[in-house]
């Protein structure tokens, strides 16, 4: 029973995180949803296997990345499904309308990434440094450097654009 409440505790304790990699790769609520149930349950099948070798957050970081790649490849399998719903995201506590308009248009403008992209943009946006970047991702620290730079370069180009 130990297991479960120290599980439970680290999912309670996290799960921001988790819905922040929900809410980067999927279109819906509905699929937000699912995912995150997807991510706990891989979470939860591998607990066993987290050998401390890293920091748990690095290791959770990891699990629900795959675990979104996997989804979106699955969901592009099914070619009847439509979204119903715009990207959710949750509104922050502040009252800033320009704070708000400015995340919209970025998590807009992520929606046009790929899979790659919007993984390693996530985790700069989450303060990973970029040798964490490297850890949860498998890439390593000069490459993660690279393709960030790029990524930057592109999102500026394209939001300038609008």
């Amino acid at each position: 029973m130990q297991k479960e409440a120290v599980f439970t505790d680290l999912i309670r304790a996290h799960q921001a995180l988790l819905y922040k990699v929900t809410s980067i790769y999927t279109d819906n609520k509905e699929d937000q949803e699912d995912l995150f149930q997807e991510i706990v349950y891989q979470l939860w099948k591998y607990f066993d296997s987290f050998r401390n070798d890293s920091k748990i957050t690095t290791w959770m970081y990891r699990v629900a990345m795959n675990t979104a790649i996997t989804f979106i490849k699955k969901k592009k399998r099914r070619p009847d499904s439509v979204p119903i719903a715009d990207i959710f995201i949750k509104q922050s506590d502040t009252n800033n309308d320009t704070y708000e308009e400015r995340l919209r248009l970025l998590y807009q403008h992520l929606k046009h990434l790929n899979t790659l992209e919007k993984g390693l943009i996530f985790l700069l946006l989450e303060g990973k440094s970029y040798k964490e970047i490297a850890q949860i991702t498998g890439l390593n620290d000069s490459n993660v450097g690279t393709r960030i730079s790029r990524i930057k370069k592109k999102l500026k180009t394209n939001m300038t654009k609008h």
